[in-house]
């Protein structure tokens, strides 16, 4: 049964289907949360001793960063399954996530700047951190250009994939660079295995809120840029005519 969902996935006539009822659900929900604890975070949410307002940024910085990290993972997984399965889906995600993880990482490395300014006395140091994020960018950008460079599909894709995977390395590398080095990049605030150094919970709770926020937006966003890349790779077929409202084409 898993097998056969799976390889129903592939179709892109019913992932384009499946996800229709989803698309209005995650923009409301992912604006609303966004827009409303934005609003919260700048206005309402309470200052710190050490940082005073500046602090304010990481309910966009951390979300930010948080979700490129995770953009590159659905990217990289992407890549794996259409350079074993072949999966046409699989190979659409991967070129869709890679200029939403750019923004979403161009983001991260701005907020981190406009922070770092207050609280280091610069915009930028060649951190551990801030480096690893940067060749993270870089990294979304390759696979971007890879798409633009190769006007044979296939090659695009087995090119982007590789590099998807290569590229994996890194991530850790961005977890636990300010553990490994000495940084100025403060550690993760938020912790899995440990108590929170945020003081106030409701710090904790609005930065957990932001977060799923930005979660659910880069879901609609993916979801958006692969159902119109599927449009525009099936834009032949059948299907994709019937709902595009187009004659069929005369055959030979």
């Amino acid at each position: 049964m898993a097998w056969q969902w799976f390889h129903r996935l592939g179709s892109p006539k019913w992932f384009y289907e499946k996800t229709t009822p989803w698309m209005p659900w995650l923009a409301f929900f992912s604006l609303l949360i966004i827009v409303g604890g934005s609003i919260v975070a700048l206005g309402f949410a309470p200052t710190t001793v050490e940082q005073g307002n500046s602090y304010r940024i990481i309910y966009i910085h951390v979300p930010a960063s948080i979700v490129a990290m995770a953009a590159y993972y659905v990217m990289a997984l992407a890549g794996a399954v259409g350079l074993i399965w072949k999966m046409k889906l699989a190979n659409v995600v991967m070129k869709v996530a890679a200029p939403i993880g750019a923004i979403l990482t161009a983001l991260a490395l701005f907020t981190g700047a406009v922070w770092g300014k207050p609280t280091w006395g610069t915009y930028w140091v060649w951190d551990a951190r801030l480096t690893s994020v940067l060749i993270l960018f870089f990294l979304y950008l390759g696979v971007v250009a890879l798409q633009g460079a190769f006007q044979d599909r296939e090659m695009a894709d087995k090119s982007s994939a590789i590099l998807c995977l290569v590229g994996m390395v890194n991530i850790p590398i961005i977890y636990k660079s300010v553990d490994w080095w000495f940084t100025l990049h403060q550690p993760a605030s938020l912790k899995f295995t440990s108590a929170s150094t945020i003081n106030s919970d409701l710090m904790v709770y609005l930065l957990l809120t932001m977060i799923a926020g930005f979660y659910l937006f880069f879901a609609w966003s993916l979801l958006a840029a692969t159902r119109a890349e599927i449009l525009a790779r099936e834009s032949k077929t059948q299907w994709v005519r019937a709902l595009l409202h187009k004659p069929a084409e005369p055959t030979a």
